[in-house]
């Protein structure tokens, strides 16, 4: 079997908002516009992730949370009715997942070698959560590819940022070895907003763009610092700084798939190439490839 590898990792962000306005035949709730430049950017991203014709995508959630370990899905169907909690009047979605259940097993043995504690999800009434959903349906509307998904350990809340960080760079090493074993050709999602504070009303209708901006200034400054760093190709200069970023925008990286994806990337050291940025209920979110194979990447 010839060798698999990463050929891609996306900053991908999973506001329902998105599924609501592109009006997906598989959720309930319709809108008719809105968040156009992170719909668009994801439009350009997955034209551009299509070329590299991936075989495989795989997700870091952080809505499915465990508490002891990280777990992946280990059957090949799961099948259900997911209901975003916050915006149920926006996210209704019927999904079908197929997974690759044998790349799914093999994350979890490579990080078990790495000392992690893993556990397979083997329950098929189990519901996916909306973050993975949202983000593979704006990735590959299409859903013609399986699928890995690995839940958001809450190490980073339970213990510290420093320690949450260790912890998911494992898992990225040990994706990335298991990637490797598996002869495929592989796509990661970071499936995370960036800035996090949301507004606790929205405008009537939803879509009403002239009501939405970021939450504050000062996390609009601290978001085009951390794209700065990405498209410069500073990724361990991007990971030092990421504890302070957090604790000053609530980002939702501190759930770890960032740091994730860029471990299973080697730290890449290439520029990253921003789609687009924008707010979705104050929240700041951008669409970043890294195109790892074109860049020479070996993982």
């Amino acid at each position: 079997m010839p060798k698999g590898k990463i050929v891609a990792g996306v900053l991908a962000p999973h506001p329902p908002h998105l599924v609501y306005a592109e009006g997906a035949a598989q959720n309930e709730a319709r809108g008719e516009c809105g968040w156009e430049e992170l719909r668009w950017a994801y439009a350009r991203c997955r034209e551009s992730i299509r070329a590299l014709e991936p075989e495989v995508l795989l997700v870091h959630t952080p809505h499915w949370q465990t508490i002891v370990g990280h777990h992946v899905l280990g059957l090949p169907r799961f099948q259900g009715h997911a209901v975003d909690p916050i915006f149920p009047h926006l996210f209704r979605y019927h999904y079908d997942l197929q997974v690759d259940v044998d790349l799914s097993l093999r994350i979890a043995e490579e990080a078990a070698h790495l000392g992690l504690l893993t556990k397979v999800m083997k329950n098929p009434d189990f519901r996916i959560d909306y973050g993975t959903i949202t983000s593979l349906h704006l990735m590959r509307p299409e859903w013609d590819l399986p699928v890995v998904v690995l839940s958001a350990n809450n190490s980073p809340y339970y213990f510290s940022d420093v320690y949450g960080m260790d912890e998911m760079s494992k898992l990225g090493q040990a994706s990335q070895a298991a990637i490797a074993k598996s002869g495929k050709r592989a796509v990661l999602l970071a499936s995370n907003s960036l800035s996090h504070r949301h507004f606790t009303r929205e405008p009537e209708p939803a879509e009403d763009m002239t009501h939405e901006h970021i939450y504050d200034y000062g996390h609009y400054l601290w978001d085009m610092k951390v794209l700065r760093l990405m498209a410069a190709g500073q990724s361990r200069e991007l990971l030092d700084i990421l504890p302070e970023y957090i604790a000053n925008t609530a980002a939702e990286v501190k759930a770890g798939g960032l740091t994730w994806m860029l471990a299973a990337l080697d730290y890449p050291s290439y520029p990253a190439e921003i789609h687009g940025y924008g707010s979705v209920i104050g929240t700041g979110n951008a669409v970043v490839a890294w195109q790892h194979e074109r860049a020479g990447g070996q993982a």
